[in-house]
């Protein structure tokens, strides 16, 4: 039976979402990327969620994940994409300056707060 601690599982969803960021920043505008944004937001949601709703604060032992996790639930309750690309899909899908424009503003938002960096610093600490 393997064991996995709270840190562990929380490393193991952080480096989750940074390779999900990772893949949306590489992203070279194609006509079938909406569908790759649209996968890749929904991964980092979900992963976000689960971070904000199932990991007890008291049970991760660096004082940064309290600011991480009150960063990822500032991004959930601010920011939904999901409606603007479902109406990008049926209007504008081969429009690559547009399905730019939203990548980048997916980017943003997650960057926002600087919360892809303190991502990368929390995974180096734990």
């Amino acid at each position: 039976m393997i064991v996995i601690t709270y840190n562990e599982y929380l490393k193991n969803i952080l480096i989750q979402i940074l390779s999900s960021y990772n893949i949306l920043k590489e992203n070279k505008e194609k006509p079938e990327d909406l569908n790759n944004i649209k996968k890749e937001m929904l991964k980092i949601n979900g992963f976000l969620k689960v971070v904000s709703k199932k990991i007890d604060t008291d049970k991760i032992n660096s004082p940064d994940f309290r600011i991480v996790k009150s960063k990822f639930q500032y991004y959930l309750n601010s920011y939904y994409f999901e409606k603007e690309i479902e109406t990008m899909a049926t209007l504008y899908s081969n429009d690559l300056s547009r399905v730019k424009n939203m990548r980048l503003k997916i980017l943003e938002a997650l960057e926002g707060k600087k919360m892809m960096e303190n991502v990368e610093e929390l995974i180096e600490k734990i």
